[in-house]
């Protein structure tokens, strides 16, 4: 072995570099379950201002894909789609009202990071318009516009 050097590592199965490949403070380094939460961070972040009471109490979550008992049509089915994109539930004795969002569905209908973003927001907008009883228009003025 040479001492200037130092050992050698070789690459012996071709498997390339090991760890990662960027820094984790780079947005790079964000994985898509991260970027999608932040997506819903930011659409919560812009309902806050108009909705801050109503909101307070209301939990915000994602999970991968709806539950079996939530597909296809049946009795308190809203739309067509027999995939949900999100539900809300009230708030009761013993749980707080909630807000979910299935990230898997909205990232399979979504066309590019951009398109994501304003999926994820509409859903926000039409899960908290269910929640409080309002329609997506009165809870986000600029709901409409973008339809």
């Amino acid at each position: 072995m040479n001492p200037k050097r130092g050992p050698r590592r070789r690459d012996r199965h071709g498997r390339g570099l090991r760890g990662p490949l960027a820094p984790s403070h780079v947005p790079i380094a964000r994985s898509r379950s991260e970027r999608f939460d932040d997506f819903v961070l930011d659409a919560v972040d812009r309902l806050r201002p108009l909705w801050h009471r109503e909101l307070s109490s209301v939990e915000f979550a994602v999970e991968e894909v709806p539950p079996l008992d939530e597909l296809g049509d049946g009795p308190g089915k809203i739309g067509s789609d027999p995939i949900p994109l999100g539900r809300a539930e009230a708030a009761t004795a013993v749980t707080p009202a909630s807000v979910v969002l299935y990230r898997r569905p909205l990232e399979a209908r979504a066309r590019d990071r951009e398109s994501l973003g304003a999926m994820v927001h509409d859903t926000v907008v039409e899960q908290v318009a269910a929640l409080l009883g309002l329609s997506p228009g009165a809870v986000d003025p600029g709901y409409d516009e973008r339809r």
